[in-house]
């Protein structure tokens, strides 16, 4: 986002964004309110590329991330010492928002330990808090007086809740919901066919004719992957979104929140709840205040967390997450680098006795795979009850790549202060350090916190694909070898690993597809890209639920209570197969003891949680605690474990 100084008129001022699309060339023009109760105006603008138009009907929830800052700096607005809170008027929709952002000494700041999905490196937290956006452009939530419409034979909702959207279930469309933006893109009927739906419903909310207009903003949803959540897919009109817009997040939070919709979750408690929006590049979680029961259920309230960023006001920012931290065997520092380094050891060991005031800000918990995946599902749902627990927000960052390595040496490398941690799992802790060298040590690099739970592998199909059991597989791969393809979480995982084990126990072959993460292998053999895959129970158990995934075999020593008639690979017939993953919580090494041996405590504390154990064993892993020593004997133990599987199976790197 751009902070442009010139001024739209004596009293206004604006921000923009800019690119060769429609996603980044908006304007946000800014202005003390002529609002009673508000501190600032702000009116959206977006740029249509290539159609030389500027339409300020709709919202830009991304955009409003940036008013309060630029309010501030502009002096606008007054800030106060610690956080400021802004109250915004929108004036495209006449709604209240009101901005939070960081301003420690009266001042601005963008660092920060906040991550959003689909948004690189992190930022200072701002969160928004949207009062009254229901029915804020058309005068009613469901502005069509209905909660489903049909059209053309299709079932839609018509809602009005911070963005006008029209809302189809993805399996009408003869979608799974899952699709990529780009797949969706290139299918001109299917675009052909959501238009023909947007047109007509934005007729029937009073928008009269929406041919040319960029609301309402067609969404097809889907189930989520787990307790209040849901999957969309956002369009801008006529192009999918590449991730999901902010004020997008909060109409689909609504119609799922809400009874009687195409996107209604089953249950529809009242109270305060957060659900998680999923989106192409993660997902958005959206806290909201659900009142009244029955048909008079309403939403009073919602929030989310956004970031913002500073690139120029005449000085260029580059954050600091562009570059990489030195390694060693570097180039020897130049005398500032070693006056810098010499004075975070002088504060690093000024650390170790205040140890009794962690935390003093945010926690950064890394996260090595993709968001959506098992690994991100498990951290968010911890860091729920973590963070109340010591007092602090803990924010998640997915570091996907290179099979968890980015991660790992990120995590390696950080302050040992307790301020960045990890969830470590078989794959960065014992499978991948064991089938190759890599730039951290999985045991000297790390100071072990505790397990969270184990997961046995399960091997899964795609239904579409003709195989019966395993026997059967066993037989069409003998008799074709290489007929079919398995998807891993990349080489070194543990889908990697089962699937090579029981290629070599079977005396089979079959071509592996490495992913960045589980949850785009789980997306691809779903889609039928790929048709085998040995993810975690934890991974494959809503898909095997819904019916997306045909589960053939437990992985494991004994059968699943939660899939008993789903033999163990021995009873199916392959013996040697047995693939048990781990998840535990590390810190760097050299994080003072006393900081360890409290997040131990908490961390024990918050899986004792009926609630969290319960959220975890639906998922297919059963909750596992430790002492930190005895996590760091499971590591050791691992290590060793899997290099004999290495050199039995001359498994590679490649």
């Amino acid at each position: 986002m751009c902070w442009c100084a010139t001024s739209t008129t004596a009293h206004c001022r604006s921000t923009t964004t800019g690119g060769g699309s429609t996603l980044t060339s908006k304007v946000a023009i800014v202005s003390r309110s002529a609002q009673p109760d508000c501190d600032v105006d702000y009116l959206f603008a977006q740029v249509g590329v290539g159609q030389k138009s500027v339409d300020t009907r709709p919202n830009c929830g991304n955009m409003l991330s940036g008013v309060a800052p630029f309010a501030i700096e502009q002096g606008l607005v007054a800030a106060k010492d610690g956080q400021t809170t802004v109250r915004v008027f929108n004036v495209n929709t006449r709604s209240r928002i009101d901005v939070t952002v960081l301003t420690p000494g009266r001042r601005v700041t963008y660092d920060g330990q906040t991550g959003i999905d689909g948004v690189a490196g992190t930022a200072a937290p701002i969160r928004l808090d949207f009062l009254d956006a229901w029915g804020s452009v058309t005068g009613a939530l469901f502005p069509t007086g209905r909660r489903i419409d049909v059209i053309d034979g299709i079932e839609v909702s018509c809602i009005d809740a911070a963005m006008p959207l029209v809302i189809v279930r993805a399996r009408d469309l003869g979608l799974t919901g899952r699709e990529l933006p780009s797949d969706l893109d290139a299918n001109r009927a299917l675009m052909e066919r959501v238009e023909a739906l947007r047109r007509p419903a934005g007729l029937a909310m009073g928008l009269g004719d929406v041919s040319e207009s960029v609301i309402p903003k067609p969404v097809i949803a889907s189930d989520g992957d787990g307790p209040d959540s849901i999957t969309s897919r956002y369009f801008t009109p006529r192009r999918c979104h590449a991730s999901h817009a902010v004020t997008g997040a909060i109409g689909v939070a609504t119609a799922y929140a809400l009874p009687g919709t195409v996107a209604s979750d089953a249950r529809c408690a009242s109270g305060e709840r957060r659900i998680a929006v999923l989106h192409p590049q993660g997902r958005i979680e959206v806290d909201v205040s659900v009142a009244g029961s029955d048909d008079e259920v309403r939403i009073e309230r919602a929030a989310l967390v956004r970031t913002a960023r500073k690139i120029m006001q005449g000085d260029l920012h580059i954050p600091e997450y562009v570059f990489s931290n030195p390694v060693s065997g570097d180039k020897p520092m130049k005398p500032v680098q070693a006056l810098i380094a010499a004075a975070l050891t002088a504060t690093t060991l000024a650390a170790a006795p205040l140890a009794h005031a962690y935390p003093t800000k945010v926690i950064t918990l890394v996260v090595p795979t993709a968001a959506g995946g098992a690994n991100d599902a498990m951290a968010r749902t911890i860091a729920q009850k973590l963070g109340p627990l010591l007092g602090q927000t803990i924010i998640i960052d997915n570091r996907a790549g290179a099979n968890g390595s980015i991660a790992s040496e990120f995590v390696a490398r950080a302050q040992p202060d307790g301020h960045t941690l990890m969830l470590g799992y078989i794959a960065t802790h014992a499978m991948n350090p064991a089938l190759q060298k890599l730039r951290y040590d999985a045991v000297a690099d790390f100071e072990p916190i505790g397990l969270v739970a184990t997961s046995p592998t399960l091997l899964v199909t795609n239904p579409g694909v003709p195989i019966k059991d395993v026997r059967d597989l066993v037989a069409q791969l003998k008799a074709k070898p290489d007929k079919f393809a398995y998807a891993s979480a990349g080489n070194g995982t543990a889908p990697h690993y089962a699937a090579e084990l029981f290629k070599l126990s079977a005396g089979v072959s079959m071509t592996g597809v490495p992913y960045k993460g589980s949850a785009p292998a789980v997306s691809d053999t779903i889609g039928g890209q790929t048709q085998l895959m040995f993810p975690s129970l934890f991974t494959a158990l809503p898909y095997v639920k819904s019916g997306r995934l045909k589960p053939l075999a437990v992985a494991g020593a004994k059968r699943s209570a939660l899939l008993p008639n789903v033999p163990t690979m021995k009873e199916a017939g392959v013996d040697g197969v047995e693939v048990e993953q781990w998840y535990g919580i590390f810190a760097p090494a050299k994080t003072p003891k006393p900081i360890i041996e409290q997040l131990n405590k908490a961390l024990n504390q918050v899986l004792a949680d009926k609630d969290i154990e319960r959220r975890i064993e639906e998922h297919g892993a059963d909750v596992q605690t430790s002492t930190p020593a005895e996590l760091g004997a499971l590591v050791k133990a691992e290590i060793a474990k899997w290099k004999s599987v290495v050199a039995r199976a001359k498994l590679t790197a490649e």
